[in-house]
């Protein structure tokens, strides 16, 4: 960031108070939330803000109770970060926080209920079945098709995902996403170009950031290619047509929307091969990574990665609206 870009954010800086970067965590994308948390930390700092580094999976809530944050950024990725556990924490020590609120972060982290809610708005998404241990997985494929992909319910990064060709290798893909998540999702594999709309702000306010398509090897955008390889290659925005390009960033807002996020968030697409677009999952704590999404968008949009870290954490709130309690 630049001088200039440094003295207009400085005012704006200086009325966060002391922020907490929480992030860590104890998930199975512990590893990234570290990566982002640290990227967002040195970006808030260089802003200006008063920011510190929290790592929830070692430090607990009574830590955070008396850390003396006026308001914290969100880093966390995955369950007990994503999921709406530490949003309500939070939400109970009345400290403002980034993102969507309890209800949108829990129901986003579930995928067969975030497409449930989709379908109720007649928003397109794959078709998908739920397995379970114990049931059987013949009738899979014939209710979903083939390929069609397997992966955890409950958890982001591709972690436990497999494209599944055949119904013989159907097993191994179960057993694989059941390792993370008792509940697994199978899904109809949409062949055509992967893409990501990231969105900033809550209800009518929001807004999208330049579309993204991701390329990776052989179509394989697994946690490998997400974040340490330098083979997956990012067109933003991505060339499309400027209809199908308004009709992805709409969808992508309504998509969001339903969810009830806010604050910020990066909502999953595919585009098949006639120009259809269907809904695969929306991230209410993006990556904040080198290799990540969310900065990538901005920076196409002309704003720097501290700019939009600063912009992110201007938005924190608390979501429940506060009310008296009649004390016995």
């Amino acid at each position: 960031m630049n001088g200039i870009e440094s003295n207009q954010q400085a005012p704006r800086a200086a009325g966060m108070g002391r922020v907490g970067v929480l992030y860590g965590g104890s998930s199975a994308e512990r590893e990234v939330s570290l990566m982002s948390g640290a990227g967002v930390h040195s970006a808030l700092r260089e802003a200006g803000v008063d920011a510190h580094l929290f790592d929830t999976g070692k430090e607990g809530i009574a830590a955070l109770a008396g850390a003396g944050f006026d308001r914290v950024f969100i880093a966390l990725h995955g369950r007990w970060g994503e999921d709406g556990c530490i949003q309500g924490a939070l939400e109970l020590l009345g400290i403002p926080y980034t993102g969507s609120g309890v209800a949108a972060c829990a129901l986003a982290m579930d995928k067969v209920m975030t497409k449930r809610v989709w379908l109720q708005h007649k928003l397109p998404t794959p078709r998908f079945a739920v397995l379970r241990a114990g049931e059987s997985l013949e009738a899979v494929p014939g209710e979903v098709g083939l390929p069609l992909i397997v992966k955890p319910a409950h958890e982001g990064s591709t972690l436990g995902l497999t494209k599944v060709c055949t119904p013989a290798s159907l097993a191994g893909a179960y057993e694989l996403a059941a390792r993370y998540d008792t509940a697994v999702l199978a899904e109809e594999f949409i062949a055509g170009r992967e893409l990501t709309v990231a969105v900033l702000g809550s209800d009518e306010t929001a807004r999208v950031l330049p579309v993204i398509e991701i390329l990776a090897p052989d179509g394989n955008y697994d946690f490998q290619n997400k974040y340490y390889s330098d083979d997956t290659r990012y067109v933003c925005p991505a060339q499309l047509s400027e209809s199908v390009t308004r009709q992805v960033q709409a969808l992508a807002v309504a998509a969001y929307r339903a969810v009830g996020c806010a604050g910020w968030g990066r909502v999953d697409v595919m585009l098949d091969r006639e120009h259809r677009p269907y809904l695969l999952e929306v991230n209410t704590a993006p990556g904040m990574t080198g290799h990540s999404l969310v900065p990538m968008a901005a920076a196409a949009a002309g704003m720097s990665y501290s700019e939009l870290c600063v912009e992110i954490l201007a938005s924190a709130r608390c979501k429940l609206q506060p009310h008296s309690v009649p004390m016995t």
